[in-house]
């Protein structure tokens, strides 16, 4: 699946192409408004994600390019105005959804799917697999040896993405990026503690162990690997 970021602060937007390629998706991404309607029209994406605030022509502009240009690709707008007014006219110029920043990278991955879902798209794989754990992304589920395993959303997302990334090791860093959208701070244990709690649902009772710690490196769930 292919995806256009069209925002113009740098640190927002490596920030998000990472997490989208990290997440298992091709990801272009244009620093202007002129830019990215210029790729969404020369280009075939599964969904764009357009920031509101750009130079030259703003989102909205954008955004209305593309639907004149009958494109209905759908499309995600990232704003940092939080007035109704703004909300609605962003709507009615053709965007499916909004998010208001600051926001969390897991709540914007969650839209992103359901917009895909929406359009009768699905993801690279809707069943993430590792032995005989399997995650249903569409239904939000987890399940080993037919048995369903409730996770909180934070587990289910740490769980995510060790099957997106199996076999290769994850420092604890990336897992705090993408999982609890924050910069690493070596003092606290909160990674340790999913991990841990983690494996206790879908490890303790099952055969064979999938998720291993790599001393001094980080974590990696591979189904050939026992403890």
């Amino acid at each position: 699946m292919k995806i256009l970021v069209v925002e113009d602060q740098t640190k927002t937007g490596n920030y998000l192409k990472q997490g989208l390629t990290e997440a298992g998706f091709v990801v272009d991404l244009a620093r202007t408004g002129e830019d990215g309607l210029h790729c969404a029209l020369t280009e075939a994406y599964d969904l764009l994600v357009l920031d509101v605030m750009l130079p030259g022509i703003d989102g909205l502009e954008v955004l209305r390019g593309i639907r004149r240009a009958g494109r209905e690709t759908p499309v995600l707008f990232l704003t940092a105005r939080d007035e109704v007014d703004d909300r609605v006219r962003g709507l009615e110029s053709g965007a499916d959804d909004y998010l208001v920043k600051p926001f969390a990278f897991s709540e914007l991955l969650a839209r992103v799917r359901s917009l895909l879902r929406r359009g009768g798209k699905a993801t690279e794989s809707e069943l993430l697999r590792a032995a005989n754990l399997e995650l249903d992304l569409m239904r939000r589920r987890v399940s080993r040896s037919g048995k369903r395993i409730d996770l909180t959303a934070k587990e289910f997302a740490l769980l995510e993405l060790l099957l997106r990334r199996q076999g290769e090791v994850l420092p604890r860093s990336l897992i705090a990026s993408q999982v609890w959208d924050m910069n690493f701070d070596s003092d606290t244990n909160v990674i340790e503690v999913a991990i841990r709690r983690l494996r206790a649902k879908i490890d303790d009772d099952f055969e064979p162990k999938l998720i291993r710690t790599v001393r001094g490196m980080g974590y990696v769930l591979e189904a050939a690997t026992c403890d």
